[in-house]
């Protein structure tokens, strides 16, 4: 049922839903009692409706450099349907924001990935799972986490050629992880961690490519922490106000949800 609200848009009890699913198969009393809480949540707040921002965002005070990584893969380029139709209708930017939390689960030492997808300014993609396997430092974590959302940029940029949806220029992804950004943007920098070679060279190769750009951003601005993290409610609310609206049952006033 949880998993249900969360795909219908429910952002907002989704890393309570992931991490609950975990103990699905054989739940203890303290897990009962935990996802009562969550349901509590979901019985006052029964409105909540997704944001709709057409704008197109700007990103014009981000760097624009554009590196030379031909010395490393080549003359490469973003692969396009050979089959696509003519775009028409207005330009359109996807923006990705990842994350990852290293140790989430305490019982197989597992992090969890967190993405979150925008059309503009609106919310399309909500991603939040335990990583496949463990990871010793935030960085292999991140890095697993931004190799996950590449993929997920990559498909959204086909799906909306094949519908038609011209997008403007290359889409944005942001982390809070500089190191990890660093290592994907600059064509000189050097691999921390010799096991998480795939995840980095999939994430240079897309942006060699152009088809994204990688920025960093605050940790307190990164919406893809509420994906990942249980956070004190004044973060929480900070990090969701943009993107959720709860209106109150006598009027459509913004009602900041409460409780645990």
């Amino acid at each position: 049922m949880l998993q249900w609200a969360v795909t219908l848009g429910k952002i907002d009890i989704m890393c309570a839903c992931m991490t609950m699913g975990g103990f699905r198969t054989q739940p203890r009393q303290g897990h009962m009692d935990r996802l009562k809480q969550v349901f509590g949540f979901l019985k006052r707040h029964k409105k909540c409706a997704i944001k709709f921002r057409t704008k197109m965002p700007d990103y014009s005070n981000y760097p624009g450099d554009d590196y030379n990584w031909e010395y490393v893969y080549g003359n490469i380029t973003e692969e396009l349907p050979y089959n696509m139709p003519n775009p028409k209708g207005r330009e359109v930017k996807i923006t990705m924001f990842a994350d990852a939390n290293l140790y989430h689960d305490k019982l197989t030492g597992r992090s969890v990935t967190g993405l979150l997808m925008m059309l503009n300014g609106t919310p399309i993609n909500w991603f939040s799972k335990k990583q496949g396997c463990v990871e010793t430092a935030t960085y292999g974590s991140e890095f697993v986490a931004a190799r996950i959302g590449v993929d997920k940029v990559v498909e959204m940029r086909y799906m909306l050629r094949m519908l038609g949806v011209p997008m403007k220029g290359p889409s944005i992804m942001f982390g809070d992880n500089l190191a990890v950004i660093n290592s994907s943007a600059i064509p000189d920098d050097t691999l921390k961690k010799r096991h998480n070679a795939l995840s980095y060279h999939r994430v240079r190769e897309a942006i060699a490519s152009k088809i994204l750009k990688f920025y960093h951003i605050d940790g307190k601005e990164n919406p893809a922490d509420v994906l990942t993290k249980f956070l004190d409610s004044k973060t929480w609310w900070h990090l969701l106000k943009p993107l959720l609206h709860w209106p109150k049952d006598d009027d459509q006033g913004q009602s900041p949800p409460t409780g645990n």
